[in-house]
Parts: structure tokens; sequence; C-alpha cells
């Protein structure tokens, strides 16, 4: 899905919000103000296959800790 992450200039509220085309209006859920700038998001990939010890992606996995995702309370959203 299209998640992206935005930030309300005037209210400093940062939210996520599906995007399907480049020009759709964005507005803070919050104060609904349109003055939102898009963040820069890591994305999450997954192979679907074991990672084994000793290899690349075995260094390079992230762990998950608390405080990993702020977004979310559960750890189970898409940006975590």
């Amino acid at each position: 899905m299209p998640l992206h992450e935005f930030f309300c200039s005037k209210c400093a509220t940062e939210f996520e919000e599906l995007i399907f085309k480049e020009d759709d209006p964005v507005s803070c859920p919050d104060c609904g103000s349109s003055n939102v700038e898009k963040l820069i998001s890591a994305c999450k990939f997954k192979t679907g296959g074991p990672i084994v010890a000793g290899s690349p992606s075995a260094s390079a996995s992230p762990t998950r800790s608390s405080s990993a995702c702020a977004g979310c309370s559960g750890g189970n959203c898409s940006s975590c």
C-alpha cells in the first residue's frame, strides 16, 4: 500500500496517510491544515526466506525494541 508519513507544520503532528496519486491533497487529521510536508521513511522488505547466521542479511536485520516504532503502540503497524 502507498502509505506515506507526513509532518504538520501548524500543530507539529506526525501522521500517516494512504496516497494513491502524488497530487492528492493531504491535510492534518488533528488540525485540518494543508501545510504538511512529506517525511522520508524507511521501507521494510520481507524476503520470505530464513535469515542464516553469518549472512549479510543476518547482520543487517534490525532488532525490535520498544522504542523502534513511535507511530503505534503495539509494534504491528505497517511502519514497524
